[in-house]
């Protein structure tokens, strides 16, 4: 098995021609301000067009100038003992207040379409596909909808996949109950058995930190070692000053900004790898419960893992990046940035589609007093899935309901005509009538 190679930088040379340089070339902070927007590394900064008067590696040096010199840095230590750091670019000084705006206020929208009786509906919905994409991310294989109907009937794990996406979904729901406790290595270790919970080979690894340096990121595709991490003797020292700093707000190098510790905290976990399995799945867990924790309540509607999913290659490579160039988590720290970004949009438009599909179940269900939000939330579902079968369980674990109120919910509806009831099997179960549109008008 091979170490994942990245193009190596160029080493920064000659200081006193690039300062010349930089006093010489007009446009040199367009130049740099471009690169930092999405904070390229050199294997895509080489690419950029460049004023013919300079070179590309001469230019790289400018722009590693720049950014060494904002550099701040942290207790996080490398292997070979040198310090990680983070800066903050323009855009993420903007995306910073853009996240304070929205995720730890409120989302203008026209219609109350988050409100109480709504919420909870939501927040599980958010739930299950952070779990399922978390799980996936780790190489939970099984498709989206059957991790859902799992989930939502409460049915029992069929194999290793689904248990992964269960401890999640379960490891998930306890973050929201711990919000505001400081973090210890024993909650560390917590969520990791809450996460690999019957899924390891070996089930001593549950919970408890690895005590070999055997223990690799591999890329799975590729068969690359993609990350070496620190010797297990050196984990208890480690992981003890990741809580000190996670836990004050204020540090030798001065304040940061919450979401950015968040990111920071998920950054040093997987860096740190101190279990034989779970790393990435208990890191992403400290960065949700962190960013719950300092009052970013939007995020339980959130779903960052599904976007990392989708953006994997870029995922691993941010911390390459960090690794390699000069100890800079800044990569890592612009990437997480833009992923909680495209959440925030997602959860935009989100809202935005519920509040027209709110809108057409209040036509059709007009004059219809006896019918609550959770009946509406399954009369729309129903219309688009004519046959669907729904039971008291499935209802039950898709609005967090007593097992009396999702029973009630769904006879009532079968009373209104609206369901139909199938006496079949040994539970019962609620169908949607082909011609459901025609019974509400």
């Amino acid at each position: 098995m091979q170490r994942k190679i990245i193009e190596k930088a160029p080493e920064i040379t000659n200081l006193s021609e690039i300062h010349w340089l930089m006093d010489e070339i007009n446009d040199l902070g367009a130049i740099v301000k471009r690169a930092n927007d999405d904070y390229l590394y050199w294997d895509k900064f080489k690419h950029l067009s460049f004023p013919k008067e300079i070179g590309m590696k001469d230019l790289w040096g400018i722009l590693k100038l720049t950014r060494l010199a904002q550099l701040k840095r942290i207790p996080l230590t490398s292997t070979t003992g040198d310090d990680f750091g983070f800066w903050l670019p323009d855009k993420a000084q903007r995306l910073l207040r853009e996240f304070d705006l929205h995720l730890a206020g409120e989302i203008a929208i026209q219609e109350p379409v988050i409100n109480p009786s709504s919420k909870q509906q939501y927040i599980i919905s958010s739930l299950m596909e952070e779990a399922i994409a978390s799980s996936q991310i780790e190489g939970a294989a099984t498709s989206r909808k059957v991790a859902k109907e799992l989930l939502r009937t409460g049915r029992k794990p069929a194999n290793h996949a689904e248990k992964m996406i269960f401890n999640n979904y379960v490891t998930i729901q306890k973050i929201t109950k711990m919000q505001g406790e400081k973090l210890t290595p024993d909650m560390i270790l917590d969520l990791q058995e809450s996460l690999t919970e019957g899924t390891l080979e070996d089930s001593s690894y549950s919970g408890a930190f690895r005590k070999t340096d055997d223990v690799y990121v591999i890329d799975d595709r590729k068969n690359e070692i993609l990350h070496e991490p620190p010797p297990a003797r050196d984990l208890p020292k480690r992981l003890a000053l990741m809580c000190e700093f996670a836990n004050t707000d204020k540090y030798d190098g001065g304040f940061i900004h919450p979401i950015i510790k968040a990111i920071l905290l998920h950054f040093w976990l997987a860096y740190d790898h101190p279990f034989v399995d779970g790393n990435g799945r208990t890191a992403r867990a400290i960065f949700y419960w962190y960013m719950l924790s300092n009052g970013y309540w939007m995020f339980e509607y959130l779903s960052i893992s599904r976007h990392i999913l989708i953006s994997r290659g870029q995922y691993e490579r941010a911390y390459i990046y960090a690794e390699q160039d000069g100890f800079d988590a800044t990569y890592f720290v612009m990437y997480h940035l833009g992923i909680i970004e495209k959440a925030l949009i997602d959860l935009q438009h989100y809202l935005d589609r519920k509040q027209e599909e709110q809108k057409k179940v209040f036509f059709l269900l007009r004059g219809k007093v006896d019918i609550n939000q959770r009946q509406q939330a399954l009369i729309k579902h129903a219309l688009g899935n004519p046959g669907f079968a729904y039971t008291i369980e499935s209802h039950r674990n898709s609005h967090g309901v007593s097992y009396p109120t999702a029973r009630q919910d769904l006879i009532s509806l079968a009373d209104q005509g609206l369901l139909v009831i199938d006496k079949s099997k040994r539970s019962w179960r609620f169908l949607a009538p082909d011609d459901l549109p025609a019974r509400l008008s």
